[in-house]
Parts: C-alpha cells; structure tokens; sequence
C-alpha cells in the first residue's frame, strides 16, 4: 500500500489557486483510474483504488496547507506506512511553468505545506514538484500562489494533469525518469514548445545574437604604428615598407 498525497487548501475560493495545483493532480489520478468516491477520514478527503497492481489511498488535506502534515501523518500511522511509500504532489515556485520534477528528501524550499509534513513525519518520501513559475519578487510570492491560474495557462496546465494521471502507475514501479519525461512529452506536444537547447557559444553569434551589452560596447580604435625613430626603422626593416 501507498499513500500518494496532493496539497492545496480547502474551499471553492482557492480551488483554482496555483497553490492547490496538488489537489489537481490527485483528482486528475483519481478520474483517470476510477479510485472511489471522495470520504472524509484523518482530517482529510481520501479515495482508493489501484496503479500497477499496488493500492493507492489518496489524500487531499483539510487542514489547509500550513498544517498539512496533521492529516498526512495521521493516515501514516493509521496504515502504519513508512514515509518512503508517501508520494506528495505540490507546487514549486523554484520550476518553470508546466515543468516537473521528481526526488525523493530534500528541504522544504520555502513552501509551508512541505515542512509541516516534514515536522510530522521527516523528510524522506517522495516529493512530485510542479512548476507555476515565480513572480520574479520575493514579496509577491503569496499573491502569485494564492492566485488563480490565468485561462493562457490551461494550455499547459490541463496536458500536464492529464499526462500526471495517465502515467502515475510508473512512480509506483519507481521510473520516476520515464514519468517525468512523459509529462513532459506531453506538455511539449500540446504547447508546441521546443526540448530546451544550450545556447551556442557566444563568440561563434552574429551581432544580433549577441547581449546589448556587448552589441553597445564602442569599437577600440587600432593602434597606429609610430612612423619614426627606432622602432619604425625596425619594423620597416622586419616588414618591409613604402618610401
């Protein structure tokens, strides 16, 4: 048995927040696999049902997001599961967005709702980060997160949920390279985004290519050589040159 767990807070006023895009993907699991109806149980909504052959019980916190490792700790200990079958699915303001990434332990990274269950149960379960981007200032952060998605970001946000559902059975065989690819496919397929390239070296682009900095950077005028004394015998005796 594993516990696969998706944060956000609670309420229809948050439900299309960035910062619930954890309770998205667990309902995008949830229709995809036909897991049970949504009961209230350990200070949460849980469904179950099956990915390859393991059960899954699925758990949406009720605590909101601050205190979510109340509820996750206590299904924990209800089911007496080890942190390591814990999979959490949550935002990340650190990845771009429509990107994923998957590992297991680490920090906190900042999000409240991480370390509320890191106090609850330690730091060693699996994490599934989804990228929605970072507002650019630190101070803006919460409104970014408490912030609806914008309708511009359904473009990638309903591929990657749909893809997150579709494939959530190759986290519980432990490919979590093959998951994150697929998501990713899929985000790209829909979108039309390029796979990400690095950039040629600077010295081989054009002036166009190149940064302001560099394009605005005056030109060093050549140095003329001096035209008498010793030094312009030599080199005219080195080199040669017109009388």
């Amino acid at each position: 048995m594993l516990l696969f767990a998706g944060l956000g807070n609670p309420g229809a006023k948050y439900a299309n927040n960035r910062h619930s895009v954890g309770f998205m993907a667990a309902d995008a699991i949830a229709r995809r696999h036909s897991f049970s109806p949504w009961s209230k149980k350990f200070q949460g909504l849980i469904a179950e049902g099956t990915l390859g052959g393991e059960k899954i019980i699925l758990i949406k916190p009720q605590t909101f997001m601050n205190n979510s490792g109340q509820s996750i700790g206590e299904a924990l200990r209800f089911y007496k599961l080890a942190p390591s079958a814990l999979t959490v699915f949550y935002d990340e303001i650190d990845l771009p967005e429509g990107k994923l990434r998957v590992k297991t332990g680490g920090g906190a990274g900042g999000h409240n709702g991480i370390r509320s269950i890191d106090g609850h149960v330690g730091n060693t379960y699996r994490r599934v980060r989804i990228g929605v981007g970072h507002p650019g200032v630190k101070e803006f952060v919460q409104h970014h997160v408490l912030g609806d998605f914008a309708k511009a970001d359904r473009e990638w946000l309903e591929p990657l949920l749909d893809a997150i559902g579709a494939h959530a059975e190759m986290i519980v065989r432990g490919d979590e390279p093959g998951f994150m690819n697929k998501v990713s496919v899929a985000v790209q397929r829909k979108t039309g985004a390029a796979p990400e390239r690095e950039n040629p070296d600077s010295r081989q682009q054009s002036p166009k290519q190149q940064s302001h900095i560099r394009q605005a950077r005056p030109q060093q005028p050549a140095v003329k050589p001096p035209e008498t004394g010793p030094m312009a015998a030599m080199l005219k005796k080195l080199f040669g040159g017109k009388d």
